[in-house]
């Protein structure tokens, strides 16, 4: 089958199949049918990009939904992971221009993504070298140093990956080596590789090499973008976040009884819930963002809900972060926004 014959609906329809065998954690099943496309004549890029990376966020969706369990998405995920590199291992050819360094940001460990970029930039000519998940900045920088890349793309998923991403694209531009950005950690317009002074952004794999094509011109000087932080809110937040925690968990039992009679697992799972939303609000802190804490709210509220956990727990739980902040002017505002979101969402439509 040639690239053009296969029309986009019946790669969707592929998709489908494709979707069908990773959640079944039939890698050999999946392997088949990426490489049964290649040979057929389907771009390597295409099956990476149109394929894969959808079956890989409706993947997400579905985990969200709570219609697949976490073992059956890590199941795909891993999967996935064997048919990038079956792709990759059929389409090798020696690379033809400079070379590049690919990694995940220090605490990221959403990795998949980062890797169909890799591939896309080895498809295009370019020497990879992929370092994938939760890559400490100190050892990127040796790397680096031994390596001397043209540029390093950097991959963070989650906004409360912003701090460390920060330091690490610093860092990478102290030592003359020129930053990427991408991935919905940086936003989706890519507001926060500009604010952080990444070099350039990018939303897609095949966008990202397009630029790198061009080059990095860089964005204009952020030093005064983060001024902000001189409130030292998000400093003293993170400092003091094992001893909010633990205030908080008591807090919430009772405000919210239906706690007092949850299991060991069930109270596992509330306290990382709230660890997410202390996280996710210093991330917000960090680059003033309200929407960046706002979001998480509404996201997790649907998430909750499809798990049987009611939105006024949700609200309690900000509740009383919002009373504990009383010298957090900035986070008390997001917090009070984040109620609103959690009372005004709905639940997840998948």
């Amino acid at each position: 089958m040639s690239s053009t014959i296969l029309s986009a609906e019946n790669l969707r329809a592929a998709g489908e199949t494709y979707l069908e065998r990773i959640g079944e954690a039939d890698e050999y099943g999946a392997v088949d049918l990426v490489l049964g496309l290649l040979d057929g004549g389907v771009p390597a890029e295409r099956l990476l990009l149109e394929l894969i990376a959808p079956a890989q966020r409706r993947v997400g969706e579905l985990w969200a939904a709570n219609t697949w369990s976490v073992a059956r998405e890590h199941g795909a995920t891993a999967v996935s992971e064997r048919a990038i590199a079956a792709i990759a291992t059929r389409t090798r050819t020696e690379p033809t221009r400079g070379r590049l360094t690919v990694a995940c940001t220090d605490g990221e460990y959403h990795a998949l993504p980062t890797r169909l970029l890799a591939e896309v930039l080895r498809l295009r000519g370019w020497r990879v070298d992929f370092l994938g998940a939760n890559v400490p900045g100190p050892h990127l920088i040796t790397h680096l140093h031994q390596t001397g890349p043209d540029a390093v793309a950097l991959g963070c998923a989650l906004a409360t990956r912003l701090p460390r991403a920060h330091a690490t694209l610093t860092a990478c531009q102290a030592v003359g080596v020129p930053v990427m950005a991408g991935g919905a950690g940086f936003g989706a317009d890519g507001r926060f590789a500009r604010l952080l002074g990444a070099d350039a952004w990018a939303p897609t794999a095949d966008a990202a090499a397009d630029h790198l094509d061009r080059g990095l011109p860089g964005f204009p000087d952020p030093r005064d973008a983060l001024g902000h932080l001189a409130d030292e809110e998000y400093t003293h937040l993170t400092r003091r976040r094992g001893e909010l925690l633990t205030r908080a968990m008591t807090a919430l039992t009772a405000a919210y009884p239906p706690m007092t009679a949850y299991r060991d697992r069930q109270l596992d799972a509330t306290a990382e819930d709230l660890g997410h939303i202390v996280d996710f609000l210093a991330a917000a802190l960090y680059v003033d963002d309200v929407p960046v804490f706002t979001g998480f709210v509404g996201w997790t509220r649907g998430v909750l809900a499809a798990r049987g956990v009611p939105a006024a727990a949700v609200q309690a739980g900000l509740r009383i972060f919002h009373d504990e902040l009383r010298d957090f002017p900035r986070a008390r505002h997001m917090l009070v926004q984040g109620i609103e979101a959690a009372r005004a969402g709905t639940d997840l439509e998948i």
